[in-house]
């Protein structure tokens, strides 16, 4: 694929291939991504207010294979569906899970990484990620999360308090204060964004979700586009692939884990 933006030729493609296209395509030169920085270790802020993390360092490498300035954009993660469908960026590079319900408004890209959703809590809590485990306890859950969805599903109607946030990390700022009994997230995400630092020496990962016969959790994390954006969703794909097939994947992910994260069978 040539995937160099030449005036003209070019100009109605949205990342660079030749051969015709509709008269009025969008010809893009960036891809602007839309970020909730408040789930370390795939995207967070760094102190000097720089995005940083595993979907940032991907987002990165699809942008320098397809030849393309990247820009990132905060957007509460509540509210990052919508806002890529009023245009505010390209595409949502934040941790989405793949779901039914989500694919019926946004497209997404192939697999990112697959993790499971878990349970933590205190150490020595007994709780379980059952309905009657958590019966009148507290769990907080981020906003437009799956984890969410879960919970007011599965839990909330049989006596489970949910309690949504804004942010992942006012939901962990909430456990410490002794406001929730539990929090419900990605399983890497917990570990790595929390458990593992000194604020979560006292929590441990309780277990992770095997019941969803709803499929509510959906399925692997992508890159969501928009459905009137084919070439963008296309030329994406494409350079997950290459970025898998050159080891900029690996490279990447070795940077962060000691273990993959990327789970083939879990494609379609």
């Amino acid at each position: 694929m040539k995937k160099l933006f030449a005036a003209g030729a070019l100009a109605a493609t949205v990342l660079g291939l030749t051969g015709q296209v509709p008269a009025q395509a969008k010809a893009f030169t960036q891809i602007t991504y839309g970020v909730d920085a408040t789930y370390p270790p795939f995207e967070s802020l760094s102190p000097s207010g720089q995005f940083q993390g595993f979907d940032i360092d991907l987002g990165k490498a699809i942008c320098a294979y397809l030849k393309v300035r990247c820009v990132f954009v905060s957007q509460t993660f509540d509210s990052i569906i919508p806002a890529l469908q009023a245009r505010k960026f390209d595409a949502i590079l934040s941790s989405l899970s793949k779901t039914a319900a989500r694919a019926k408004v946004i497209d997404f890209s192939t697999q990112m990484y697959d993790e499971p959703t878990s349970l933590i809590a205190k150490k020595g809590a007994g709780l379980k990620p059952t309905a009657d485990s958590l019966k009148g306890k507290t769990i907080g859950v981020e906003s437009g999360t799956v984890q969410e969805s879960y919970a007011n599903t599965y839990w909330k109607p049989n006596g489970v308090n949910i309690v949504s946030y804004a942010g992942q990390d006012q939901v962990y700022s909430d456990l410490l204060a002794g406001r929730l009994d539990a929090s419900l997230q990605d399983s890497v995400e917990a570990d790595f964004g929390f458990l593992k630092t000194p604020k979560g020496a006292g929590y441990a990962l309780v277990a992770d979700i095997t019941y969803d016969p709803k499929d509510v959790l959906g399925s692997y994390a992508a890159i969501g586009v928009r459905k009137d954006e084919p070439e963008l969703l296309k030329n994406i794909d494409e350079a997950i692939a290459a970025i898998h097939a050159n080891g900029t994947y690996d490279k990447l992910q070795s940077k962060y884990f000691n273990f993959s994260i990327y789970e083939p069978s879990a494609n379609p």
